[in-house]
């Protein structure tokens, strides 16, 4: 059977050998054995449970916690011809049916499901009918409630034992210590698994934390000395922007990428960055799944990651081809202060979570003891707006709610853009006649879409713009110019979530039920980040030691490529006098210039003007210091 994984990996994937330790990883599924594997980001988990599910007979069931995660899988594999599904939000008892008929007879190799979807008796019955060849349990993680993203709904998937009890497990992760990896063990109640642990140490990652008072200029710094494809992580949408505007002002080329934007603006971002068109992206951590992007250089961080689990993945992104990269952290001491400040603020209490589950219900008018299965186009921002909420801290909540079952939002919920035609298509033909391009788009778009004269159609207009060569925003332009002269009807596409509500209205009951889950995540994110800010402010200690000691990993040795062991390494001639002596005469610096003009790295002039500072010879005021 290992003959026949690698003609499949070659064939779908195009690879002619498995990295370590998938061979092994993959033989021992094969052999019916139950497996855990803890591979850090870019270790290639799908292929360890995708491949011996193709050799094997059956269909292999998937439990992914994010919908997104799951359409982005679903996608990749169709694309390469392999047969893949999941059951859509908002589906039908009829079309659920339809869709396991379809994976019954239809040889279908893959089904995705949500750990909350897997509760429903119906589905569990239509499991049973079917041949599972192997379950997979991705982001296993989410099991353990010391994992960094714990998920009550995840610990009753043991159900799938009882359903297919044949059926061999491969539980998957990117981040976990020995603690949550022995807790995934016994919450799945694997006898013996055969466990699997890659290391996390990275020889060509050089982690690197700069404290500065001038974020922009350093990177200015580093893209100037830096021409590769890069990401730059920031904490909000508008940042994204802002630090995009900022770079294309300097010359680089950026384009920028959260949750908020259309799909349309999203495909086109991340198009542009795939292709170097814009080799630098500013992003939420929205952007990261299903990347695999092999030469990324640079992953910039300019606020504070949530957790060293979450800045791992993400600073694991760059330099996946074994060449030399960069994960950067730019901080400084106001940094420090805030991410404290900004998580308690963040982070709703119980009762926070009751009022807005409360108002959740009020919104769309369910009444007391009242069920609605169909789902409910949601707008958060006017959602917050109408109730005076705080848009993150009622993020959050929102979130408690998903992970513990008592909704389900689908934040990629897509609806569609529509086309109607409201004038004959010789009368439209007509009045076009003078402009070719519009007359060809519109012959275009009438081939592509029947019965659209006669009813609102579903277009996409990068299909569209594909076709014709042009870009995406071009047939959007032609499409609303065409509305404005009345001949068409569109409605542009919409990026609301979708939510359903789970359980009947019972407004505290509900959340009482589960107020021990709430209270134990609420303290797990703050050890969470006392952990990351402990990491920050170690600057006696390797960097890739402490990440490698975080996930029990006790023997590494100096990475000798990090902030730290570089410092060790730099001695400098530079001292106080020096430094001094440019403040004669009135003049006032920032950090950036007193590099500049002493030639020296920012860390030993960061120590001295602290030593200044503190002997109150200097004083500070704008980021520029001057002399008492």
């Amino acid at each position: 059977m290992y003959d026949t994984a690698l003609q499949i990996l070659k064939h779908y994937w195009g690879f002619n050998s498995f990295r370590e330790p998938q061979q092994k990883i993959i033989t021992e599924v094969l052999a019916g054995n139950n497996v855990v594997a803890l591979l850090p980001t870019g270790g290639g988990k799908s292929i360890c449970f995708q491949v011996p599910a193709l050799v094997k007979e059956g269909v292999c069931i998937v439990i992914s916690p994010l919908i997104a995660l799951m359409q982005d899988q679903v996608a990749n594999l169709e694309s390469k011809g392999i047969k893949a599904t999941l059951i859509p939000s908002g589906s039908t008892q009829d079309e659920i049916i339809t869709l396991f008929d379809n994976i019954r007879f239809g040889k279908t190799k893959f089904l995705y499901l949500s750990p909350e979807r897997l509760q429903s008796r119906f589905i569990q019955e239509k499991i049973k009918q079917l041949h599972v060849n192997l379950i997979a349990i991705d982001e296993a993680h989410c099991i353990s409630e010391w994992g960094h993203d714990f998920r009550p709904s995840y610990q009753n998937i043991t159900i799938l034992k009882e359903l297919q009890p044949s059926s061999p497990i491969i539980a998957l992760t990117a981040t976990a210590t020995q603690k949550v990896i022995t807790n995934i063990t016994k919450s799945l109640e694997l006898e013996s698994p055969t466990v699997f642990k890659q290391s996390f140490f990275r020889k060509n990652l050089a982690y690197q934390i700069f404290k500065t008072e001038d974020k922009l200029s350093k990177l200015n710094q580093i893209f100037t000395k830096t021409k590769a494809p890069a990401i730059i992580y920031v904490n909000t949408r508008n940042k994204t922007k802002e630090i995009s505007s900022y770079l294309n002002a300097q010359g680089f080329k950026s384009s920028f990428y959260h949750g908020g934007l259309s799909s349309v603006e999203k495909k086109l971002a991340f198009d542009n960055w795939m292709t170097e068109k814009t080799p630098i992206i500013v992003a939420t951590n929205a952007f990261g799944m299903g990347i695999d992007k092999p030469n990324v250089r640079v992953v910039v961080h300019i606020n504070l990651p949530s957790s060293i689990e979450n800045y791992i993945q993400e600073a694991g992104r760059g330099g996946r081809d074994g060449n030399k990269s960069f994960s950067v952290v730019l901080t400084n001491n106001s940094d420090i202060t805030l991410s404290s400040e900004l998580l308690k603020k963040s982070l709703p209490t119980v009762d926070e979570i009751k009022i807005v589950h409360q108002k959740l219900y009020q919104h769309f008018q369910i009444a007391r003891g009242e069920f609605i299965e169909s789902a409910f186009d949601f707008n958060f921002l006017d959602f917050c707006s109408k109730y005076s909420f705080v848009p993150n801290k009622t993020f959050n909540a929102l979130q408690i709610l998903t992970n513990n079952g008592i909704i389900e939002l689908n934040h990629n919920f897509q609806q569609r853009s529509t086309v109607q035609f409201l004038a004959s298509s010789k009368q439209v033909i007509s009045q076009t006649h003078q402009n070719i391009q519009l007359k060809n788009f519109i012959q275009q778009v009438l081939r592509m879409y029947g019965g659209i004269f006669e009813n609102p159609v579903k277009i996409d207009e990068f299909y569209i713009a594909k076709k014709l060569g042009v870009t995406s925003w071009s047939v959007i332009n032609m499409l609303e110019k065409l509305a404005q002269e009345e001949l068409i009807e569109y409605t542009k596409s919409t990026n609301n979530a979708e939510l359903f509500f789970l359980h009947p209205r019972e407004d505290d009951r509900t959340i009482n039920r589960i107020s021990v889950n709430i209270r134990q995540y609420l303290k797990q994110k703050e050890q969470k980040n006392n952990d990351l800010l402990h990491f920050i402010q170690s600057d006696g200690v390797c960097r890739s030691i402490q990440l490698l000691t975080y996930f029990d990993e006790h023997n590494a040795e100096n990475c000798g490529i990090c902030d730290v062991c570089l410092q060790k390494k730099t001695r400098t001639n530079v001292n106080q006098q020096d430094v001094l002596s440019l403040f004669k005469e009135g003049k006032s610096y920032t950090v950036i210039e007193i590099c500049s003009l002493l030639n020296e790295k920012e860390a030993n002039i960061l120590i001295l003007l602290r030593e200044l500072l503190a002997e109150e010879k200097i004083q500070t005021n704008n980021n520029k210091y001057y002399l008492i």
